[in-house]
């Protein structure tokens, strides 16, 4: 992973970021908007890269990537680990393989930690040797989270603060630097890294929370009557790991309480459209407060009225001077 170059092209066109919680229509703005301005779709979505679960991660279907050139959606096998820092070089390679081809880069997706990977930087972590992981996972089965929070307290007292006491991923982290590199987690993040992009449109989408609630209920609702049942049941059938991150797309552990006869349709639909409501108020949450300074629009204005998204992009130039 590289981040030490720095993306600022004269006279080729800016990419447009565009980000936004589940269900709240940026997938379709995006298409909109490449086949407006000659555009390359680019996933910012840590669940659109892997295969398996096209409709219950909402990728676009086969017919919406026929429609403009599509990149790093659907490309990563179930199972197979990835990270924002291989996202992060595989974004600024189709970034640039977008402007030499003469159209804009348009990166779209919901997950905050991709977009800051192009606007803020990435510290350049070590690896963490397998040792280390097998160790902290050892020592979870142990003691339990729990257990694993309390030695975090002990060992980075300020990442800890920042967490959840539940935040199994985020606590095994921490640990796993802490003894891999001698430096605490929450130092290496007070590392300023250089931003990978030096100009950018930034776009987020704000809907009204009970517009983006409705759509929430019922796109799952939609999923539940096409193939979102035939795509848990083919992942099941990959026996991966509960660890393996595809399988925290919202609504699999729901259709699989279907499946396993644990949970009524009725139940599994009600509890993944709750799971769904909350996880987009978090994400609106974190948008809001980590994505200061980028242009936010409501609903009413980019579902039915591109225009106004037009008009900015227009007013700030789509290329570099």
């Amino acid at each position: 992973m590289s981040t030490s170059s720095t993306i600022s092209p004269t006279g080729e066109f800016l990419p447009l970021l565009i980000a936004g919680s589940t269900a709240s229509g940026k997938s379709a703005l995006a298409l909109a908007l490449a086949k407006q301005v000659n555009g390359r779709i680019i996933n910012a979505d840590s669940l659109q890269v892997y295969d398996t679960l096209r409709q219950l991660t909402a990728r676009p279907s086969l017919e919406e990537e026929a429609q403009a050139p599509h990149a790093l959606y659907g490309h990563v096998a179930a199972g197979a680990p990835y990270n924002v820092g291989i996202w992060q070089e595989q974004a600024l390679a189709q970034i640039q393989q977008a402007q030499a081809a003469g159209q804009v880069p348009i990166v779209v997706g919901g997950t905050g930690l991709y977009f800051k990977s192009l606007t803020e930087g990435l510290v350049d972590l070590p690896e963490i040797p397998p040792r280390v992981r097998e160790h902290w996972r050892q020592r979870l089965e142990a003691i339990g989270v729990a257990g694993l929070y309390a030695e975090l307290q002990q060992s980075d007292a300020p990442l800890a603060e920042r967490l959840q006491p539940t935040d199994k991923q985020r606590i095994l982290r921490g640990l796993e630097v802490r003894e891999a590199t001698g430096t605490r987690l929450s130092d290496w993040q007070r590392i300023k890294p250089q931003a990978p992009l030096s100009q950018a449109h930034k776009i987020l989408l704000l809907p009204d929370r009970d517009w983006l609630y409705a759509r929430c209920n019922l796109r799952f609702e939609q999923m539940m009557q096409g193939e979102a049942l035939a795509e848990v049941e083919a992942l099941a059938a990959l026996e991966l790991t509960a660890e393996a991150t595809i399988q925290k797309a919202l609504g699999v552990s729901e259709i699989m309480g279907f499946l396993n006869g644990s949970l009524t349709r009725e139940q599994a639909i009600e509890q993944a459209q709750q799971a769904t409501r909350r996880y987009a108020k978090r994400q609106m949450t974190w948008f809001r407060n980590q994505m200061v300074g980028w242009e936010t629009f409501p609903e009413q204005d980019y579902t039915d009225n591109h225009d106004k998204i037009f008009s900015f992009i227009t007013k700030n130039s789509l290329t570099t001077t």
